[in-house]
Parts: C-alpha cells; structure tokens; sequence
C-alpha cells in the first residue's frame, strides 16, 4: 500500500484533534491580533499547492494591515506586529492551517506552500518532483532552519524528504516543529 493513503488518516485524526484542542488558544490569539492592530484576525493568502495548484492558505495575522505580499524573508522586520512576533516564535499563527488540511489542500508535514511570485523556487520544485505532492504546514526544511530564501536548497530538501517520507518520519519532523529548543 503507498504512503497516500494512510498520510490521509493520519492528517485527518491529527488535524481534527488539534483543531479542537488548540480552539482556546486559537480564540484567544484571534482576539489578541484583533485588539493590538486594525483588521482582521484571520488571513488568507493564495499559495502554491499540490500540482502547482493555486489554493487560499489561512494563518493568524501577524504583519500590519497593507503589508505588501511578500515571502517571510523579504518583508520588512517593522511590518510585524508585537503579537505577531509571539505568534509566529510559537507557530500558533499557523493553526488555521489545520482547515487546509482537512479540506485536503494540505498535509500536516511536506514542503511548506510558496507563493505564485516566488518563480526560481517553484522552477526547483517541478524540477525535483515536489510539486506533485501535498503542501504542509511544516516540513524537514523548516525544522533544518531552511528557509526559502535559499530556493534551491529549500527544493532539494523537500525532495529528500519525499523520498524517505514516512507516518515515522512525519511524527518526528511535527514533534521537532513543536519543541524546536
């Protein structure tokens, strides 16, 4: 049997549970955002998904209002909120990914979802094979402090994660991504 099938179970059973364990914190980080800077608590962003797919990735929002949409690395420091800095230092502002993930646009773990923008990377990924396959909300680059800042690295770190993935491998690289110290 491959991988698909029961990467599927697993995200589903692991992403309902988180969703309801983490809704107090979700609720209370929501309002937080929405107390300390004007606009919406929630924010969506089209990203590339699996196939090259373009699909609408949620987070908490953690830059001022009328940021421009750039990747994490290139957007100015200033442009991150004082609770956005919390948010993203303890990756809650990545919780309202769990509904990616149950509506099947997401994995839990694979490579992280890039923007439309960020060509040189996507060009890396096709290249490699890693489009074929699900985004996550974390991933062995992120826990291996790649960022995609380095688009080919990046790319190839994602590939050599696909081709060792496993239900194992995906535990360690979720349980790295909570306790990172």
């Amino acid at each position: 049997m491959t991988l698909k099938v029961p990467k599927r179970v697993f995200d589903l059973v692991i992403a309902a549970s988180m969703l309801v364990a983490t809704s107090p914190v979700l609720l209370i980080a929501m309002l937080a955002v929405k107390a300390s800077s004007p606009g919406p608590a929630l924010f969506s962003q089209v990203r590339v998904g699996q196939g090259g797919t373009p699909f609408r990735c949620h987070k908490l929002r953690t830059m001022h209002q009328g940021t421009p949409s750039l990747p994490t690395h290139e957007a100015p420091a200033h442009s991150v909120t004082a609770v956005g800095r919390i948010l993203r230092r303890t990756k809650i502002d990545e919780l309202p990914q769990l509904w990616n993930v149950l509506k099947g646009e997401m994995s839990l773990v694979g490579p992280r979802p890039c923007l439309p923008t960020q060509t040189e990377l996507i060009g890396h990924r096709e290249a490699l094979g890693v489009l074929q396959a699900l985004p996550g909300i974390t991933g062995l680059a992120q826990v291996m402090g790649i960022d995609m800042s380095d688009p080919k690295l990046c790319a190839e770190t994602d590939a050599a994660y696909l081709d060792t993935a496993s239900i194992g491998g995906d535990l360690g690289i979720l349980f790295r991504t909570i306790y990172r110290g």
